[in-house]
């Protein structure tokens, strides 16, 4: 089994940035693509980015794209986003999750970090 601790939320006005991190432990040689997903109050949770495993390919939210940045280093176990041009909208719980590589299956999520833009 796999588990992730996600980090870096906060308050930021509208235009900063974050960072956010999440540190995988376990079986982390199983863990294939990982991703970022965020949920808002009352709103239905949304895929914000995935990264693979192989190759590195990256996919965003149409909404994200050219301001948020998904990277993992695997030597450090960690994924990250980095977030730039924040707005309002972006406030939510942002979680990290990943898949097996070799069967597909998705780990159990981690507990999330809150991001909140607000001036």
């Amino acid at each position: 089994q796999v588990q992730f601790v996600e980090s870096g939320g906060g308050l930021v006005q509208p235009g900063g940035s974050l960072r956010l991190s999440c540190v995988a432990s376990g079986s982390i040689s199983s863990i294939g693509a990982m991703g970022w997903s965020r949920q808002a109050p009352g709103k239905q949770r949304e895929r914000v980015a995935t990264i693979t495993d192989a190759f590195g390919t990256t996919n965003y939210l149409d909404s994200v794209k050219g301001r948020f940045t998904i990277s993992r280093d695997n030597a450090k176990n960690t994924l990250y986003l980095e977030m730039n041009s924040l707005k309002p909208e972006d406030t939510a719980v942002y979680y990290c999750h990943a898949v097996n590589r070799y069967t597909g299956s998705s780990y159990n999520w981690g507990q999330g970090t809150q991001v909140t833009i607000s001036s």
